[in-house]
């Protein structure tokens, strides 16, 4: 049970942050949010969810494979994993929501399914994000040598949650807010974001130097 406790909040945490950033899904279910509803939008995050927990899934069986490894460099895969989401949380914090609006703009879909699907392809199309979850899943010490099958349910099962949970409130907020949404507000979010992953790093490294010394 101790080690249920210690996955949910992690998984939970990796799962939103994964989702967070406004790139191109998120500008594409804030779009369908205020242009088709808000279960358009929310069907359309499920579909990106699907696709990070399909590259969270590689990552961790990857990783699965190299526990030793991970455990007998604990020190260089923190600090390694703090500069990777450094870079992200720069990146974010300088990024132009605006310049994802013309392909998130073409994208268009009829029904739940189609939703759900673009929102997979959209997402999946960008295996870059491997970089980002490898980072999150070094800083929350995510994957354990002593995990069983059960955990590792437990484990991607919350990460999922984590994305459904950031989907539901992101369409809940934009569809109350309605056209009150700006590019000034989603540009906000970014720099939240991306100062929330820099500090996390810097974090890291400061609790990677105080395990090691």
């Amino acid at each position: 049970m101790e080690q249920i406790l210690y996955i949910l909040p992690r998984g939970f945490g990796i799962g939103a942050l994964i989702s967070a950033p406004m790139g191109p899904i998120g500008m594409l279910v804030i779009q369908r949010t205020l242009s088709k509803g808000r279960w358009p939008a929310f069907f359309t995050g499920i579909g990106a969810g699907f696709s990070d927990l399909a590259y969270c899934l590689l990552t961790g069986f990857c990783l699965s494979f190299i526990t030793g490894f991970i455990d007998s460099h604990q020190f260089a895969i923190k600090i390694i994993g703090s500069i990777v989401l450094a870079i992200f949380g720069v990146y974010l914090f300088r990024k132009n929501p605006t310049r994802s609006l013309k392909t998130a703009g073409s994208l268009a879909a009829t029904t739940y399914w189609s939703d759900m699907a673009t929102g997979f392809l959209l997402t999946f199309s960008n295996p870059l994000i491997l970089f980002f979850i490898i980072g999150l899943f070094a800083q929350f010490n995510f994957i354990q040598p002593d995990y069983e099958i059960h955990h590792y349910i437990v484990a991607y099962m919350s990460i999922f949650g984590g994305a459904v949970v950031w989907w539901y409130g992101i369409t809940a907020l934009v569809a109350h807010l309605g056209k009150r949404i700006n590019m000034r507000s989603l540009k906000l979010i970014n720099r939240i974001i991306g100062t929330l992953l820099a500090a996390m790093a810097v974090a890291g490294v400061v609790m990677a130097f105080a395990d090691k010394f």
